[in-house]
């Protein structure tokens, strides 16, 4: 039992009780991240919110008080379905509750007129809606529109005549009066919305690089491999950024407030595929950087100066982007980190850092194309970069004009 106990301690260090500590920070870590996410979504949600407020009231009070509808539920229904639509598709949306409403209205007033009204004639009815709206190729909010209204026409037309009607004017007044609210009394600022989708996705990929460039520092090989872990929750937050992108492109469209922002927003949006492809090929950098610890592989210290530039190069993206600056920072920073990987490569690296190397390059290269470079270009600068012989600790120098 002593031995046992002896075993369990290594210089005096409980070894059990390490563990427990190193669980607990884990949680730590987590729990305020969740938050911080949590605290994020709400924010970003606020505009949405007040959107679809200010749009319900202004409906009901158009359909109420203006054209005399005493019971006008759907006006403020639809307009809350327009809101709530995901962001970028509001004015699909308007048009599919349109379309929804006649299709169910189209066949709700035929099949009554053919079968009556009923509990079986309502289950008929109500699927050959579905099916007719599927058939003319209309998406989940279609079929859920017309399906719903083609209900309220059966169940409510024998107890209120034109009821046809009023529920085609509220699904316009509905409709509209958020697409108002949209473009003209509440417009998202399409930079900020963009810049906000970014900030969770962009921040994690330039904290694991960092944690990375820490490990490969340290030879902490399980610290780059929770690394790798994190860095894989970021596929979600892409997804994120790529709808705020369609709803900052809506509302340049649709809201003349917001039109001298194309400019800027175009630049995130042309960029937005390779900052996609940077996040893959910085997986794929990390996934090698574990390797090479595990391995016991020669780590030089300029590997690790490359991969914490490569960081710094996206937390300058992120900012140029976001107020709408020539990433010229960013540029600088990608290219420290193209000629930190080919000193490390003369170091000497093993196979999996060789990949490490490799990778880095790839990813200054797509950070490069996020910032507006072409391709030849961004080509023609990284092998710039990869001539430079700096000396370590000696900054990289300034690219040739790149713009």
């Amino acid at each position: 039992m002593r031995a046992g106990r002896d075993s369990a301690a290594v210089d005096g260090v409980d070894l059990d009780q390490s563990h427990i500590v190193e669980a607990l920070a884990q949680l730590r870590e987590r729990s305020q991240a969740t938050v911080r996410d949590r605290w994020h979504a709400t924010r970003f949600n606020l505009m949405l919110a007040a959107q679809a407020g200010l749009a319900a009231g202004l409906a009901w009070a158009l359909s109420n008080d203006l054209l005399r509808n005493p019971d006008p539920v759907f006006a403020p229904i639809a307009a809350i379905g327009t809101i709530a639509g995901s962001v970028g598709q509001r004015l699909r949306r308007s048009v599919e509750l349109i379309i929804g409403v006649a299709v169910g209205i189209g066949i709700g007033d035929l099949l009554i007129y053919v079968i009556g009204s009923g509990a079986w004639q309502l289950g008929i009815i109500v699927a050959l809606a579905i099916v007719l709206t599927i058939f003319l190729g209309g998406g989940p909010a279609v079929v859920n529109q017309a399906a719903a209204t083609a209900i309220l026409i059966t169940v409510l037309t024998p107890a209120s005549p034109d009821v046809e009607l009023l529920r085609v004017i509220d699904a316009l007044i509905g409709g509209f009066v958020a697409l108002g609210v949209i473009a003209l009394l509440l417009p998202f600022n399409p930079l900020r919305l963009v810049d906000r989708a970014a900030q969770p996705a962009l921040d994690r990929l330039a904290d694991q690089l960092n944690e990375t460039a820490e490990a490969l520092a340290t030879h902490d090989a399980p610290r780059a491999q929770r690394a790798l872990d994190r860095l894989t929750e970021i596929e979600e937050y892409m997804d994120g950024l790529q709808e705020a992108l369609e709803g900052g492109r809506e509302t340049t469209i649709l809201s003349p407030a917001r039109w001298h922002r194309r400019g800027a927003l175009s630049q995130y949006f042309e960029g937005a595929e390779f900052i996609n492809h940077a996040v893959q090929n910085s997986g794929t950098l990390v996934r090698r950087a574990v390797t090479a610890l595990e391995d016991g592989e020669p780590i030089p210290s300029s590997l690790s100066s490359a991969v914490a530039a490569l960081a710094d190069a996206v937390r300058m993206l992120r900012h140029d982007l976001g107020v709408g600056t020539l990433p010229k920072a960013a540029r600088q920073c990608a290219l420290s980190a193209v000629t930190a990987a080919g000193r490390a490569y003369k170091d000497g690296v093993g196979f999996s850092g060789s990949v490490v190397v490799a990778q880095v390059r790839t990813t200054a290269s797509d950070l490069l194309r996020a910032t507006g470079i072409e391709r030849v270009e961004a080509n023609r600068l990284v092998r710039w970069a990869v001539g430079r012989d700096v000396g370590p600790g000696e900054p990289a120098g300034t690219a040739p004009r790149s713009d």
